[in-house]
Parts: structure tokens; C-alpha cells; sequence
């Protein structure tokens, strides 16, 4: 039987309480101070780890304090100062093209508005989500891997396309806790419902979760 939509946020409701309660600390992983800074750390976080984009942001941090900083860069010094994030040439111009508007557009401070997030270069709804959730304190829903993961394990998305996971979510999570939801979900993606052999027989939403591949102790 189809769950309702009323079901799935009760079900969803009972899933972070015991999310939260797992993970109390859940935290976004990047390091940051401003709001321009978690939007480049965001931006090299592509198809990289968290782990590794905060090696190479404080140096970067460092000596580009602002947009201006970013959009008057060198691209060649600027691939080398990121290569190792990897796809070091395309986010290098999508830091300085991201900037340059930045600077051109928004007198060089970074907008809370999605809209004009998203009409930024190189930044799209996760990206504008990560900031406006992380250094605005706006509820955003930002799809990485481990939310898509996790959400789909636990049926409270269905779709295969991010932005698609991202509506459906927003549908089934309350808004106030968009942010604190994407926090509590990447903890549990990233310790217990990993991509290969995850906890099953621990995981604290075990009871509330109809993943059919459920492993074993």
C-alpha cells in the first residue's frame, strides 16, 4: 500500500528525532567564516571530500579575502592553488566567473536570495542551498550524496535526479528543520547508512526505514 503524504511526515518526523538523538553534533563538514567563503569551499567540493577542499581553503582563504580577490585572480596561479580538489580548471573558472559577478551585480557580497544564487556561475541549488542554509541560517535543503542516498534508502525521496529529491523532500520534511534535516542525514550517510555494506543491524532508524537491502550482523 502507497504511503500517504500525512504518513510520510510522520514517519519523517520520527526519523530525525532519532537521527538527532544519534547524531547531536551533526554539522556541516566544510570550514568557513563568511559567506564567501563557504560559497568557493562549496564550489571545490564537487566531486571531491570534504576533507581534502579544507586543506586547500586556508591558504586560499588567506590571501583572497574578498570577491574582488577572486575575480581579479589569475586563472593559472588559481588552478594551481586548487588542483588538488580536482576538475581544478573548471572550478577555477567558476570561482573567478562566480566573483565577477559577484562584484558586478551584488557589490561584491554574496545574496541570500536562491534566485540569485543560482544565476551566479558555476552555482547551482545544492551550492545556493549550502549557503543559505549553512551561512544564512535560511531552512535550504541541499542534495549531496549522502542525502540523496540516505533519503532514497529510507523512501522519503523516490526520484534519481537531485532537484527532483529536493522538492520531494521539501514536501515531506517541516521546513524549519530543511537545514538541520540535510546535517543529521549526511552524519548518518557518512557513519552508519554508507554506500557499500552500511549498518544496518545498528542504525538508528532501522525500524522506520523500508530498504529492502538491509544487511545483516
Amino acid at each position: 500500500m502507497r504511503e500517504s503524504l500525512d504518513a510520510k511526515k510522520r514517519r519523517a518526523g520520527l526519523i530525525l528525532k532519532n537521527l538527532e538523538r544519534a547524531y547531536p553534533g551533526a554539522t556541516i563538514a566544510l570550514h568557513f567564516s563568511t559567506p564567501l567563503e563557504l560559497l568557493v569551499a562549496t564550489i571545490l567540493a564537487a566531486q571531491c571530500t570534504d576533507e581534502r577542499v579544507n586543506m586547500v581553503t586556508p591558504a586560499l582563504f588567506q590571501k583572497y579575502r574578498t570577491a574582488e580577490a577572486y575575480a581579479r585572480a589569475d586563472p593559472a596561479t588559481l588552478e594551481n592553488e586548487i588542483r588538488s580538489t580536482g576538475f581544478y580548471r573548471a572550478k577555477a573558472r567558476s570561482i573567478i566567473g562566480m566573483a565577477k559577478a559577484l562584484v558586478e551585480r551584488h557589490g561584491g557580497e554574496v545574496p541570500r536570495r536562491r534566485d540569485e544564487l543560482t544565476r551566479l556561475p558555476g552555482v547551482g541549488l545544492k551550492t545556493a542551498n549550502v549557503v543559505r542554509g549553512n551561512a544564512f541560517g535560511e531552512p535550504a535543503i541541499a542534495v549531496d550524496t549522502h542525502v540523496l542516498r540516505v533519503t532514497k534508502r529510507l523512501a522519503l525521496a523516490t526520484a534519481d535526479d537531485p532537484d527532483r529529491v529536493h522538492d520531494q523532500l521539501a514536501e515531506a520534511l517541516p521546513r524549519p528543520k530543511w537545514t538541520r534535516a540535510c546535517h543529521l542525514t549526511q552524519a548518518h550517510g557518512r557513519r552508519t547508512c554508507t554506500a557499500r555494506n552500511p549498518g544496518c543491524p545498528v542504525c538508528p532508524v532501522r525500524a522506520l526505514c523500508p530498504w529492502p537491502g538491509k544487511t545483516r550482523a
